[in-house]
């Protein structure tokens, strides 16, 4: 009994021993925890800077921070101070300053930071050789008659589940008088045609007789689910002409539902008007934007492209006209926008080979456009070439065309597209955050241009991997933004060959989280205190980074630093001990006639004791290898 007594006994030191021990961890866990002191940077930066002290790139570092975050107005005062220093900066400098500088009314010196910000990036007013871009797209389809054509007008490709559906003038070629005033043909119905996996098309029939009306319906599109369906049609309907000052035939734009494989429920869209044409319908891949052509009071030209957005009970929006680096004072219609949210047109004010030709551009997240360029030959030709549309996966499609060699006046012609306009690459990367190097998830990543302009915005994943696609030969900025980080934009250049490019982005805390035994210098990036060759006089920029070092100690009267002085591997061992060790010395010295206590700081040269790397004596090693080797520690050693 008093065996197993004592065991109970041993036991029940143990458990207390141990608790007691596991208490006191969590207490000196809890005072680390406590003793945690947090470092504002940017704040340091700016008092910094308030003190006298210039440098181009604390400017930046503080112009950013209020820029990023929206504080136009006091960044506009630090990008001030630094082109003051007349620095040669990089371009995207520029236009933040431009941005900056409008935000307080600045307009004039806005603009010219502006034109500046173009020069620098090659922007200028005089395009290319339009007939030279044009050969360069051209020569990427293999173009074949879609062998759905007759001698009437047939043009506009839809793709309705396993079919096609366009407009022909087959059955109403015989009321030659009943034309249409957006290209004077005869008034069309819709057809379908059964498209198989070799890509052949069956024989064509009608549509449905809900939608076919006495006059014109042409040009659908169709939702994802097949239920929704616009198409255009023009204001005669029943006989009766709609009120047109002009008495000329107008086109709007209709909606029918599908219920029960019928179509149902045909009403006009509330944006259409008896005063001018609102035609050829496409949507967003997301559904909720309508693209569509019209000669609306406030077009540029004879037809411009819209968009409207559609509400979630089915209402829309008002009318919005893509602006003019779409449109011109020529006709712009036929939109068709991709899953890959490109949007392909025909024009006949952008600079073509006659007539209509397709174009193409990009639709930018903000609603903006990559620069529009044409398809080349040989979709398009000297006459009229348009409605055309593209499956993004097979990259097969059709397009319409009135040239030489046709059925009718216009007949439509199915393409492969053996190569893509644009050379795409993927750029990938993952975030960490500089110090720790501990991978950042649900990072905000943004994409930009080389104008500005926003292309795609994503979130780093559960790994802080990243990946985003990006066309070659081109500039490109990406930022990244995570809360409690400092916003890091940086500028890639694509190679023109297909591929991927890495781009990695270490982010910085704005506020450094720092305890006993870290470094603060790596709060501000300090790797090093730098000296003269061979000297240990304080160069102003060592002194601009001991400033930093200076106010962290003011605010912290507790904190207390080892300050570390170490060498690279040249030179001898005895030299760069005496030579570290004196340039700590003259660190500490300035840090106390500053201010500081000395009890409070402590300093040693280490020389090459304490090399991170493998480049010891006799080893060959580059210079940035060397570099590492050469560098300041700030060692908190109590707050």
């Amino acid at each position: 009994m008093k065996k197993y007594f004592a065991l109970y006994i041993a036991l029940l030191n143990l458990f207390t021993f141990n608790s007691y021990s596991q208490q006191s961890q969590l207490k000196s866990a809890d005072k680390k925890y406590t003793n945690l002191a947090y470092i504002d940077a940017i704040k340091t930066y700016e008092r910094v800077a308030q003190k006298g002290y210039q440098s181009a790139d604390m400017y930046k570092k503080i112009g950013n921070s209020y820029y990023f975050n929206g504080e136009l107005e006091s960044a506009a005062k630090w990008y001030t101070e630094l082109f003051a220093m007349n620095t040669d900066v990089e371009p995207e400098y520029y236009f933040r300053y431009s941005q900056s500088l409008q935000s307080i009314g600045e307009n004039q010196k806005a603009n010219e930071m502006q034109q500046l910000f173009r020069q620098k990036i090659g922007i200028t007013d005089k395009s290319m050789n339009y007939l030279e871009q044009i050969k360069a797209n051209s020569g990427r389809y293999q173009i074949e008659n879609a062998g759905i054509n007759s001698q009437y007008s047939d043009y506009g490709t839809a793709k309705y589940g396993n079919k096609i559906v366009f407009a022909t003038a087959r059955d109403t070629g015989s009321l030659s008088h009943r034309t249409h005033s957006w290209n004077n043909q005869y008034f069309t119905n819709l057809y379908t045609s059964e498209l198989s996996e070799d890509a052949t098309l069956s024989k064509p029939e009608p549509f449905d007789d809900v939608v076919k009306s006495r006059f014109h319906e042409a040009t659908p599109v169709f939702t994802k689910d097949g239920k929704t369906m616009y198409f255009s049609r023009n204001n005669f309907l029943k006989g009766k002409k709609g009120k047109s000052q002009d008495k000329t035939t107008l086109l709007k734009i209709y909606r029918a539902y599908a219920v029960d494989g019928l179509w149902t429920n045909v009403t006009e869209l509330p944006f259409n008007s008896d005063q001018f044409s609102t035609a050829h319908p496409a949507l967003s891949p997301d559904e909720k934007t309508l693209y569509f052509a019209s000669n609306r009071p406030d077009s540029f030209g004879e037809s411009d492209i819209y968009k409207v957005q559609i509400n979630q009970d089915g209402s829309f929006g008002t009318p919005v006209n893509l602006g003019n680096s779409i449109n011109t004072i020529g006709r712009e219609s036929f939109p068709f926008i991709t899953d890959e949210n490109e949007m392909y047109f025909a024009s006949d004010g952008q600079p073509g080979l006659g007539g209509f030709d397709v174009f193409v551009t990009k639709i930018n997240p903000d609603g903006t456009f990559t620069d529009v360029q044409n398809v080349g030959e040989s979709v398009n030709s000297a006459k009229d070439d348009f409605a055309y549309f593209i499956d993004t996966k097979t990259r097969r499609g059709f397009f319409s065309s009135n040239r030489s060699g046709g059925q009718g006046s216009d007949d439509i012609y199915q393409f492969l597209e053996t190569k893509r306009l644009r050379c795409e690459q993927e750029l990938y990367g993952e975030v960490t955050d500089e110090s720790t190097k501990e991978l950042l998830p649900n990072t905000t990543i943004s994409l930009y241009n080389k104008q500005f302009d926003l292309l795609n915005t994503i979130v780093s994943d559960s790994k802080g991997n990243y990946s985003l696609k990006v066309d070659c030969g081109q500039d490109y900025y990406v930022r990244a933004e995570k809360p409690e980080y400092n916003t890091k934009e940086q500028k890639i250049s694509i190679s023109k060959l297909d591929g991927r490019t890495y781009l990695p982005i270490a982010l910085e805390k704005t506020k450094c989280k720092v305890t006993i035994g870290d470094d603060l210098g790596k709060c501000f990036g300090i790797k090093n205190i730098y000296f003269d060759f061979d000297k240990y006089t304080i160069r102003v920029e060592a002194a601009i980074d001991l400033e930093k070092i200076l106010i962290v100690l003011t605010d912290n009267p507790g904190m207390k630093l080892d300050i570390r002085s170490h060498t690279d591997s040249r030179g001898t061992f005895k030299y760069n001990e005496v030579l570290s060790g004196n340039r700590a010395k003259a660190t500490i010295q300035w840090l106390i006639k500053n201010g500081v206590n000395p009890n409070r700081l402590t300093a040693k040269g280490y020389g090459e004791n304490q090399l991170v790397n493998l480049c010891s004596d006799g080893v060959s090693c580059t210079e940035e290898e060397h570099q590492l080797n050469r560098r300041s520690e700030f060692i908190i050693t109590a707050l």
